[in-house]
């Protein structure tokens, strides 16, 4: 499992940063015009943190994996780490819309990837809480 912490690790921190070039490639300055401030500073804000908070995760799973693995406070937080990556697989199944990516190539092969992605997450982190 060890292994599987330093991939996740890496795999979450290059997740974080792909989170940079988000507002450009989404076209925020296009697509957020028409929002009140409030909500276009919270659309920046949280996409902010929420890449913070993975790469934070990514950094722990690599620096810490073996105290992850050993430790009651280790298992807690993969515990937690299980919990919260199921809840996002949920998310990729039944809060995004299917008219995201379906008939789309790319936005398939991303929805694809992702669950795969999250799936792997879940599966690790429960496992690791569970042995």
């Amino acid at each position: 499992m060890n292994i599987h912490l330093k991939i996740i690790g890496i795999l979450l921190i290059v997740l974080s940063v792909i989170h940079i070039p988000f507002p450009k490639y989404f076209k925020w300055h296009i697509e957020l015009k028409h929002l009140s401030l409030i909500n276009k500073q919270m659309m920046t804000t949280h996409t902010f943190f929420i890449a913070l908070t993975v790469f934070l995760m990514g950094l722990l799973c690599l620096t810490c994996s073996q105290e992850i693995l050993t430790t009651a406070l280790g298992n807690k937080i993969a515990l937690g780490l299980g919990v919260f990556w199921s809840i996002r697989l949920f998310f990729q199944f039944f809060v995004y819309s299917s008219k995201l990516w379906k008939g789309k190539l790319f936005e398939t092969i991303m929805h694809i990837i992702f669950s795969i992605l999250w799936i792997y997450l879940t599966t690790v982190f429960f496992l690791i809480y569970l042995k």
